[in-house]
């Protein structure tokens, strides 16, 4: 797991990047990609003592697995998986070689799957979908802590 941190400061937020990667083609499953995530937020709480809550650690695997599986399912060779500590988020960045950006289709109960990038949109506090110089890059933010009221950070209730 490449991981960086820079500085000694002693707020972890402030200290630098807490960053993993890892590409994934052929056989490499989507288990790989989501035991990956889950190891890292592990470190990220017993490493670099950020909290994680358990509605974080389900979500980013979740998230992982539908990024990961849209990647693996609809674009030709590699994807690339990033996962970053971002202001007390985990940014889920999944790079592929397909040129075509996905769209998130309405809300429709009776349609039988395409329904993951509403799920991950909807999971999210940030959800972008970027061209890059060669393919597209997904990326998707979930807060690490709940709030003290229960609620997941950066929700509101409206």
């Amino acid at each position: 797991m490449d991981q960086e941190r820079g500085g000694n400061r002693p707020d972890p937020l402030s200290a630098g990047v807490i960053s993993v990667s890892a590409a994934f083609d052929g056989d490499t499953g989507i288990a790989e990609a989501r035991d990956l995530a889950r190891t890292f937020l592990t470190q990220v709480q017993a490493v670099h003592g950020l909290p994680v809550s358990s509605r974080a650690m389900g979500m980013v695997q979740l998230v992982v697995s539908e990024l990961v599986t849209n990647a693996r399912k609809y674009a030709p060779g590699p994807c690339l998986l990033t996962l970053d500590i971002v202001d007390g988020s985990v940014r889920t960045s999944v790079w592929d070689s397909s040129t075509t950006l996905p769209a998130i289709l309405a809300p429709d109960p009776s349609r039988i799957g395409q329904h993951g990038l509403e799920i991950v949109a909807a999971v999210c506090v940030g959800f972008a979908i970027h061209r890059e110089p060669v393919g597209k890059r997904i990326t998707a933010d979930v807060v690490l802590a709940d709030d003290p009221g229960g609620s997941a950070a950066g929700h509101q209730v409206l």
